[in-house]
């Protein structure tokens, strides 16, 4: 028998769950306090759920509303819409849209890897569907631990398996991403998942219930026990194998059902008989009628017996709780909904009519006949609670900071400079990564005109004009540990650069903050001064955050991960047929190096591979100086000045050779400069950098650009035969360095 609203109001006495449901002593005092009574089951777990962090961000909201700070208008066009809807979406000329977002499913992806990361790809597509688009790309940004730690074979495999079989029975192309192996996600991995998609302007759809009398209905698949709580609960929790972590069963994924109500909800779209959407993500049931009731008309009466399940054993609280994927809200007008379950009925997607939006202002749900939820609905979708957490800036920082890289040795000959680019680029972070990639279909639909490894994905828009969109995501964790501030806007810099070398205008931002526990003060202190970085960027930058995820409680025990601030970029081409690849491509084409290297190596890759050291401070950012060098490239991209352009990041030149080398099979021969030395010179990781080629008959016009934008530009040598030759120093053959980059990955994983 359910716990009724009656009997909630003649038993204030009755002993309740709230700490198992992770709710806090005075959150539940609070929750009393609202209601003038003690919550229904139902209520107490519609409110553990919503007030969770994953749900509520009730500890980061009070600086992500810095956000707020940056202007509505991109470079190309306005926002039509930003944070607080499902996705951030931009107007992108010609009458198109493009709505993207990246979010987290790092602790279900580590209980249950497949399903944790499926569900993360298919949560984040529902978001896009539900801003009226149709998506049309994936990315994924992957944190594991060691390559050759026992649990990493446990988890990677299946992580990649869950991202790919998912995107790919979608039918969406992967177009990019990262895979970073560290320590400090031993245990706790990261699992961040983008989509892109595109609609027309008139298109655009809102999460919010109006109109008294519209018919609340609930299709998809039906409702089962799989992931209730699901990452609601288990992504506010620190990880603890001995202690009280949550660990409810993660959700399991159908993406031949998901991609049945992609097809079916844009035919919804297309009819007219939508009037307000919602995914079923987090908190599933509980979400969608709260949020939607409370950006609405404020009110809606759900009869909670009506739902469609699989479990018939399920209780109303776990109904409310479940995570059950590859489900959608609609508000539906009266005259609409028998076309809407025709629509529904053609693809074969179970539709149920299971309330209505009222004028009461509040959140009714009964069950067989009695009244188990009588809420406000914003008391449990908007006014939940907001803590100023304590942050303070940990004594070890100034150690870290202090021990940088000048006593560590350096190699000085040339056979020691040959080996130590070996080692760099046979690394597991800057080794091939093809053994994920090609578990991914990065072509399906046609439209794919980059994709990994180029520094950017890339897709058409429009086939008739050629428009597209570029995007990136970034980050080098050992860089934010460092110094949070500057790491975040390393981070933002780095994607914005890879878009702009691919020819594209980056406009917008997403992020995915992925932290230890909040209630460390040390760790509040590295994500406040992360989001701080992030806002002054992107103010500088005249880049929004169109929205994004935090994901706390990373961290085993005490054991946090290093400070993760994935930053996602979106650039707009406007045509396609006029992007720069990133490798060389023909012979006898000029090599150049533009912008300024300087002897930075503190948190570089030579730092951690040579002598496994991470202290100092990470190289300085010139955020003038990347929108300086993103018009160089963008102009030059326009004018098809350039054969090839690669940024240069993790490993600096000598990778970034590599990469370029390796990408059409072109040797190369370079002369390193002689000011900083040949070590400097190959293995800094100074930023704001960007390898080119060119015909040489470009070279004078592409000079003179560089110097109107007041880009350093210093010639290196010249694309040709079978090897990478250093002038004279030493030389590899395009086999020799081919095996070194690509051993690393396939040898550990195919075992």
């Amino acid at each position: 028998m359910a716990d009724t609203v009656d009997q909630a109001a003649k038993t204030p006495d009755t002993q309740q769950p709230w700490s198992e449901l992770g709710l806090k002593e005075d959150e539940y005092r609070r929750i009393r306090e609202i209601l003038g009574r003690r919550p229904t089951g139902s209520e107490l777990a519609m409110y553990s759920v919503m007030w969770s962090e994953h749900c509520s961000y009730k500890s980061s909201k009070v600086h992500l509303r810095r956000f707020g700070e940056l202007a509505p208008e991109t470079p190309v066009g306005k926002l039509l819409a930003g944070i607080g809807e499902n996705a951030g979406v931009i107007d992108i000329g010609q009458d198109w849209a493009v709505t993207f977002k990246i979010e987290s499913h790092n602790h279900p992806s580590y209980v249950e890897p497949y399903q944790g990361a499926a569900t993360g790809v298919g949560g984040i597509v529902r978001d896009i569907l539900a801003m009226g688009a149709r998506p049309v790309g994936v990315m994924d940004a992957l944190r594991f631990g060691p390559l050759d730690a026992a649990d990493t074979h446990r988890v990677l495999p299946g992580v990649v398996a869950g991202v790919g079989g998912y995107g790919n029975c979608l039918g969406l192309p992967n177009i990019g991403g990262e895979v970073v192996f560290d320590r400090s996600y031993l245990g706790n991995p990261l699992v961040n998942a983008l989509c892109v998609g595109v609609l027309k302007h008139e298109d655009l759809h809102l999460a919010k219930a109006t109109g008294v009398g519209n018919k609340v209905i609930l299709y998809g698949a039906a409702t089962g026990g799989d992931g209730i709580g699901g990452a609601s609960v288990l992504a506010s929790e620190t990880f603890d194998e001995t202690g009280p972590a949550k660990r409810p069963s993660v959700q399991v994924g159908d993406p031949f059902q998901e991609k049945l109500l992609i097809e079916c909800t844009l035919e919804l779209f297309a009819a007219g008989v939508i009037n307000g959407i919602s995914d079923l993500g987090a908190a599933g049931l509980s979400c969608a009628t709260a949020e939607l009731a409370s950006s609405g008309d404020g009110g809606m009466h759900v009869e909670l017996d009506r739902v469609p399940l699989r479990d018939h054993t399920l209780s109303p609280e776990e109904i409310l709780m479940s995570e059950s994927q590859e489900r959608m809200m609609a508000i539906v007008e009266p005259q609409h909904v028998e076309r809407f379950f025709e629509i529904c009925r053609k693809w074969d997607v179970l539709a149920t009519d299971i309330g209505e939006v009222t004028e009461t202002g509040r959140l009714i749900i009964d069950w067989h006949g009695e009244t188990i939820v009588d809420v406000k609905p914003r008391t449990v979708a908007a006014e939940g609670p907001v803590y100023e957490r304590p942050y303070a800036r940990p004594d070890w920082q100034d150690r870290v900071q202090a021990d940088g890289v000048a006593g560590l040795a350096r190699p000085t000959t040339d056979d020691q400079l040959r080996d130590t680019l070996l080692a760099i680029i046979g690394s597991p972070n800057l080794a091939d990564k093809s053994w994920v990639t090609d578990q991914y279909d990065r072509y399906v639909r046609g439209d794919s005109v980059l994709a990994q490894p180029e520094d950017s994905g890339m897709l058409r828009i429009d086939e008739g004009t050629g428009l597209g969109v570029a995007l990136a995501t970034d980050c080098n964790s050992r860089f934010a540990y460092l110094d949070p501030f500057a790491g975040a806007q390393l981070a933002l810099a780095e994607a914005y650069r890879n878009v702009a070398v691919t020819g594209a205008r980056p406009v917008a931002v997403s992020d995915c903050l992925n932290f230890g526990s909040p209630e460390d003060p040390s760790v509040m202190w590295q994500f406040e001064r992360a989001i701080a970085g992030l806002v002054d960027a992107c103010k500088k930058l005249g880049t929004p955050v169109t929205g994004g995820n935090v994901s706390f409680y990373n961290q085993t025990g005490t054991q946090a991960i290093l400070p993760t601030p994935v930053v996602g970029v979106l650039g707009v081409i406007d045509d396609v047929a006029k992007r720069t690849p990133m490798g060389f491509a023909a012979d006898d084409d000029v090599i150049l190096l533009l912008g300024d290297t300087k002897d930075e190596l503190a948190g570089s890759a030579w730092a951690g591979v040579v002598h496994d050291h991470l202290g100092g401070r990470p190289p300085a950012v010139d955020l003038d100086h990347e929108q300086r060098l993103a018009e160089v490239m963008i102009t030059a991209a326009h004018q098809g000045a350039l054969t090839s352009a690669h940024d240069l990041s993790e490993g600096g030149l000598a990778q970034a050779l590599t990469e370029a080398v390796l990408r059409n099979g072109h040797g190369a021969r370079i002369t390193l400069a002689d000011d900083a030395g040949p070590f400097v010179a190959l293995f800094s990781e100074s930023t704001g950098r960007v390898l080119v080629s060119l015909d040489r008959d470009r070279l004078e016009g592409f000079v003179e650009l560089c110097r109107t934008h007041r880009v350093p530009v210093r010639e290196l040598g010249t694309v040709g035969g079978d090897r990478l030759d250093f002038d004279g120093r030493f030389s590899l053959g395009i086999k020799e360095l081919r095996t070194a980059w690509q051993a690393p990955i396939r040898a550990v994983l195919a075992a």
